[in-house]
């Protein structure tokens, strides 16, 4: 059985539209598009390759799967992106799409229509872990379904307001355990939670 890591850039009120850039999705009038950008230093940067140093296959919704087909394979070999475009390019990618016919990056297949019965079985196989970047409602679902073994959150020290989040209403109750965390000198907590079982409660009445 293999692991589903959700990876994200989030703010502090859980915000994780469009980190990359100004264009990335605009979508419901987002305009803080690039916000990871002054927050990114060495820390940032040892955080993600620790990220992409195992194994994986990309688990993408359909808007983020775009984002990056019209991106990574357009990376030149002298680009300083290119040892992570080559990666994003070469792993299997399952995409949460109603438009199979239309996934033509190399190594892409759809989910099918029953999304959180696929990635189940997925997750049942034998391979590398599960890795999700952005898709923000593609996480919701697999938060709500408890299919999320690990959360990898670097959590930014800004509010954005409004925007796509990494939480939803319907996320299903879990406890987790910090597995490990470091802040990088602009202030980013980057942060590793492995899912520890089921909630538990107490009281400070002693009476």
């Amino acid at each position: 059985m293999r692991k589903l890591i959700v990876a994200a850039f989030i703010s502090l009120d859980g915000v994780m539209q469009a980190p990359g850039g100004p264009q990335e999705d605009t979508s419901g009038g987002f305009s803080y598009g690039g916000w990871i950008v002054p927050y990114a230093d060495e820390v940032f940067g040892q955080a993600m390759q620790n990220l992409f140093s195992q194994p994986f296959e990309l688990l993408l919704g359909r808007r983020t799967y775009d984002i990056f087909a019209g991106y990574w394979p357009r990376i030149k070999d002298n680009s300083e992106d290119f040892s992570i475009a080559n990666l994003f390019n070469s792993v299997a990618k399952h995409v949460a799409t109603h438009h199979p016919a239309t996934l033509d990056w190399h190594n892409s297949q759809a989910l099918g229509t029953d999304i959180t019965t696929a990635v189940s079985v997925l997750k049942q196989q034998e391979g590398p872990a599960l890795l999700t970047q952005g898709s923000a409602e593609l996480v919701q679902q697999l938060l709500a379904a408890s299919l999320v073994d690990e959360l990898q959150l670097l959590i930014h020290p800004l509010l954005l307001g409004h925007g796509k989040r990494l939480f939803g209403h319907d996320a299903a109750a879990a406890a987790f355990t910090l597995e490990h965390s470091v802040v990088s000198p602009k202030g980013v907590v980057i942060a590793r939670y492995v899912r520890a079982g089921q909630v538990q409660t107490g009281s400070f009445d002693k009476t």
